[in-house]
């Protein structure tokens, strides 16, 4: 079975803290041990796993960003976004996470994060055990 989550983004670039929605899907799904994927179904935003600990580090991931992938740059894709579409493909659009005892196994300081690179919008992720739903 797989659960899809709506999530709001509030700026052009944004990353929100998804491991507490995460968590509640897995409750949800009632799955105990095992592996549950983690899916963005977006083009322009992605999932990563990450420090959340300090604010500072999704801060500077979103500068460094801004500076490898500039927004102005000459692209040829016609919708104003590809600068979005290349900072999704380079985090991904997907994370795994170990489940023991119903809890994701999360180093101390991670956090799932969903990545919004052209935002604001109304976005999705998709929360599915890997194999059978207990």
């Amino acid at each position: 079975m797989m659960l899809k989550r709506k999530l709001s983004t509030s700026n052009r670039t944004d990353f929100v803290d998804a491991t507490g929605l995460v968590q509640a899907a897995v409750r949800e799904l009632g799955l105990n041990e095992g592996v549950v994927v983690v899916f963005n179904p977006h083009t322009t935003a992605a999932v990563t796993i990450n420090e959340g600990a300090d604010p500072d580090v999704v801060r500077d991931m979103s500068v460094s960003l801004d500076r490898i992938v500039p927004w102005q740059a000459g692209y040829h894709h016609a919708e104003g976004n590809a600068a979005a579409h290349i900072k999704a493909s380079m985090f991904g659009s997907s994370v795994t996470v170990i489940v023991e005892g119903g809890s994701l196994q999360l180093g101390t300081w991670q956090k799932i994060w969903f990545c919004e690179f052209d935002g604001p919008r109304q976005r999705h992720l998709w929360i599915r055990p890997l194999g059978p739903t207990p």
